[in-house]
């Protein structure tokens, strides 16, 4: 059935093989970048609730899991759930290469950045709006001028 990988202590499995294991309903199985995965313990934890999981059972669940757009937080917790690898003949051609988890977010050198990259976008620009809208207002307001008071006649 499954073959040990030399590399590590993970199953290669087929396609075939995956959707045996699927057959057990008590267990939730999906294939996601070539890696498979029981994630039947963490169906009730996803917050994005358990029916879009049980969608996927059994399934490859690339193009799913990629469309939501996970974090890198996803990505890292993925890991515990892993329990082989697709075998290399039910790998899918795709030419797009599964993304990687970065080992450091914050780290400058590459990956996926993290939400503490973009923090700083958060307060600048309201601040850089501000101070624009008051020079603009000092610019437009003539000293002086009293909005109260109505004009005087010529």
């Amino acid at each position: 059935m499954a073959s040990a990988n030399k590399n590590s202590d993970k199953q290669v499995l087929t396609m075939a093989e995956v959707q045996q294991l699927s057959a057990d309903k008590d267990k939730c199985i999906m294939v996601i970048d070539n890696h498979v995965y029981d994630i039947t313990k963490f169906l009730d934890e996803h917050p994005g609730g358990e029916e879009v999981l049980k969608e996927q059972h059994g399934k490859d669940a690339s193009n799913a899991f990629e469309d939501v757009g996970h974090s890198s937080d996803a990505r890292e917790q993925m890991k515990a759930y892993e329990i082989g690898e697709l075998h290399p003949d039910d790998i899918k051609k795709s030419g797009k290469k599964p993304r990687s988890v970065a080992a450091n977010p914050n780290d400058s050198t590459g990956g996926a950045q993290g939400d503490t990259g973009s923090s700083w976008i958060k307060w600048v620009i309201p601040i850089v709006i501000a101070i624009a809208a008051v020079v603009l207002f000092k610019l437009l307001a003539r000293p002086g001028t009293d909005i109260n008071r109505p004009p005087t006649a010529i």
